[in-house]
């Protein structure tokens, strides 16, 4: 009786290894469609993504309808309306006007450029290491390409983020013409890290600070009027 079973068994193995390997053999012969022609019918069971099989170029977005995008969005726009509140400060106490000429350094995106421009003012210029056009072009803000006494009002708030701080400063402060204004906004801080960020514009003259708002952030804004030469 044992004698039978284990005959039986072996054969039972042997018939389970032969559809193992006919099984085996035919996923290998069988050429799975992992691209599908444009004309052929839908095959749900198919979940290879597009561009996987696309052989065609993608369709390059023109920048205007890039920036569009960018513009348009909640995010951008926010930080836009922010700036917009800080830089209508600077008109109520008098040191920013419609046809002041405006230096932003350091003005990654171009948000305050936006900002500015949608306040009225008709002359901004945003310059950072990488340009983003048609609002920031690129420049070093640690060696400015304007000439002496150009602009009247210098704005940063970046300042924490340069490489060589006084350099930087300098660099506003060579830009911006006797009489104007250079003004910076930082990481929320008191009275003796203020002094020492005044202190970086040797030829200018601290104006005032306040800790305000921009672009959810708790900041501090300080303002310096370049002296006029002796």
């Amino acid at each position: 009786m044992d004698h039978h079973i284990e005959v039986f068994l072996k054969r039972l193995s042997y018939i389970a290894l032969a559809i193992g390997t006919l099984t085996f053999l035919f996923l290998i012969l069988e050429i799975p469609d992992t691209c599908v022609a444009p004309d052929s019918p839908p095959k749900p069971h198919l979940r290879f993504p597009k561009h996987s099989c696309d052989h065609h170029p993608r369709q390059h977005l023109p920048l205007h309808k890039k920036n569009k995008r960018l513009w348009s969005s909640a995010t951008w726009q926010n930080q836009v309306r922010s700036f917009s509140h800080l830089f209508h400060s600077f008109y109520q106490i008098g040191l920013l006007h419609n046809h002041s000429k405006v230096l932003c350094v350091s003005a990654g995106a171009g948000h305050e450029v936006m900002a500015l421009s949608h306040l009225g003012v008709d002359d901004v210029t945003g310059i950072e290491l990488l340009d983003s056009p048609p609002l920031v072009s690129r420049a070093d803000p640690h060696n400015l390409p304007f000439f002496d006494d150009v602009f009247d009002f210098g704005f940063s708030a970046r300042l924490e983020l340069a490489l060589f701080p006084s350099r930087f400063a300098a660099e506003m402060e060579r830009t911006v013409r006797p009489g104007g204004v250079c003004a910076v906004a930082v990481e929320e801080c008191g009275d003796g890290e203020v002094k020492e960020i005044a202190g970086l514009f040797r030829n200018s003259r601290f104006l005032g600070a306040m800790n305000v708002t921009l672009t959810g952030l708790r900041m501090t804004r300080i303002i310096m009027r370049v002296k006029h030469s002796p």
